[in-house]
C-alpha cells in the first residue's frame, strides 16, 4: 500500500491560506478559529503553528497574496490609451470590483486596533502602495492630466488615507466618517487630483455605511480584521 505523499511546508502553507480565505469569507474572520482553518485543511493544529504565528498573521498573508494576484496598478501600468488620471480612475475602479478581497478587507477591520498589526499596516502600505503611487502621479505631472507639484507627498498620503476612514483606528460614526470622506476627496481635487467619480463615491459611501454597522444594525465599536499589513490586502 503506497504511503501518503508528505507535503512541504510550502505546501502547507498554501493550504492553510487556502482554507482560511474560505472560512473568513463563508463565515468571518471572528467567527473562524484556528481550529476550523486546519479542519478545512485537513491538518493537525501544530502545523498550523509550523506555518504562522497566529490568525493574524494569516490575515496579512492573505492581504498580501490577494493584492498582488489581482495588482491592479500591473492591470492600468500598460494602458497607453489612457493618460495617468484615467489609469488611477480605472484601477480605482478595479479595486472596487474585486469582491472577495473587499470583502476580506471588511473582515480585516477590526485587527487593526492592534496598535502591533496597524504599524505592520501602514509600513507595508508605505513600502509597496507608495512607489507604485508615485510612478503614477509624476507620469501624470508629465502628461498634464495631474496638475500639482506634490506628487511625492500626495504617494505618500494616499496609502495613510484608508487608515484614517477606519472606524478601528480613528473611532468615528457613519456620519462623521462619510464627512472625512468628502473633506478627501475635496483636499485632493484642491491638490490637482480629483479621483473620484460618482461611482467611485457611491461604493465608497456603502462600505463605510457597512464597517460602520454590525449585524444587529447598529454602530459597531473600533475593530478590524487583518491586511496585507494585516489587514487582508492592501487597501488603495
Amino acid at each position: 500500500m503506497a504511503r501518503p505523499v508528505k507535503k512541504t511546508p510550502e505546501e502547507w502553507r498554501k493550504e492553510i491560506l487556502n482554507a482560511a480565505q474560505n472560512l473568513f469569507i463563508s463565515k468571518g474572520y471572528e467567527e473562524t478559529s484556528i481550529s476550523d482553518i486546519m479542519d478545512m485543511a485537513g491538518g493537525a493544529k501544530g502545523m498550523f503553528y509550523r506555518c504562522f504565528q497566529s490568525k493574524e498573521e494569516v490575515m496579512y498573508a492573505l492581504g498580501n497574496q490577494m493584492f498582488f494576484e489581482n495588482n491592479p496598478f500591473e492591470a492600468v501600468r500598460g494602458r497607453d490609451e489612457l493618460n495617468a488620471l484615467q489609469k488611477i480612475r480605472s484601477l480605482l475602479a478595479l479595486n472596487q470590483s474585486d469582491v472577495e478581497r473587499n470583502q476580506m478587507n471588511r473582515e480585516a477591520i477590526p485587527i487593526l486596533k492592534d496598535s502591533h498589526i496597524l504599524a505592520a499596516a501602514v509600513g507595508e502600505n508605505r513600502r509597496v502602495l507608495t512607489p507604485l503611487w508615485l510612478e503614477l502621479l509624476e507620469e501624470g505631472k508629465r502628461d498634464g492630466s495631474i496638475k500639482t507639484e506634490y506628487t511625492r507627498e500626495l504617494s505618500e498620503l494616499l496609502p495613510l488615507i484608508n487608515f484614517w476612514l477606519m472606524p478601528s483606528v480613528f473611532p468615528a460614526t457613519e456620519e462623521e466618517l462619510l464627512h472625512k470622506y468628502r473633506f478627501v476627496t475635496e483636499v485632493l481635487a484642491y491638490m490637482g487630483l480629483p479621483l473620484y467619480d460618482d461611482d467611485t463615491t457611491s461604493f465608497t459611501e456603502k462600505f463605510i455605511t457597512d464597517i460602520t454597522k454590525t449585524s444587529c444594525g447598529q454602530t459597531a465599536m473600533p475593530q478590524k480584521t487583518g491586511n496585507n499589513k494585516e489587514n487582508g490586502g492592501h487597501e488603495l
